[in-house]
């Protein structure tokens, strides 16, 4: 039987849409805007601390600086300034705030054309199960 907590979480994009048919909503949206970067952004699965976004697909001026981006992304999340906020590329570590959409985008990209990133709180480091912690020593 389900926990609640698991019942409420969103089945994770790339299982809600084929592979096609994200590849070919990049295509339409690059084409469409061609300044833009399409972003998905999902909650960490074990995430207890940070509220969800309203939603988890973006376009992001390519101009836009990781730091900018993430100041973005924690108010439309009422972050308090003592919350902590990890914004973690491909689940497979943190981008240099100082980087642009575009640099990261260049080359973190997956193959469907989106890129993708989770957020977590600090809290979830030092958990005993394996996660961010996990993710960002073998990044």
């Amino acid at each position: 039987m389900q926990t609640a907590e698991k019942a409420q979480q969103p089945q994770p994009f790339k299982q809600r849409k084929s592979f096609a048919t994200r590849r070919q909503e990049v295509a339409g949206i690059r084409f469409k805007f061609p300044t833009k970067i399409p972003v998905i952004i999902e909650r960490y699965p074990r995430e207890k601390y940070l509220p969800p976004l309203d939603k988890t697909k973006f376009l992001v001026p390519q101009e836009l600086s990781m730091s900018q981006f993430v100041a973005i992304i924690r108010n439309r999340m009422s972050l308090l300034p003592s919350q902590a906020f990890y914004l973690l590329i491909d689940n497979h570590g943190l981008a240099n705030m100082s980087l642009t959409i575009a640099q990261v985008y260049k080359e973190h990209r997956d193959d469907d054309g989106f890129l993708y990133m989770t957020y977590a709180s600090q809290e979830m480091f030092g958990t005993n199960e394996p996660g961010v912690e996990t993710i960002l020593k073998n990044s």
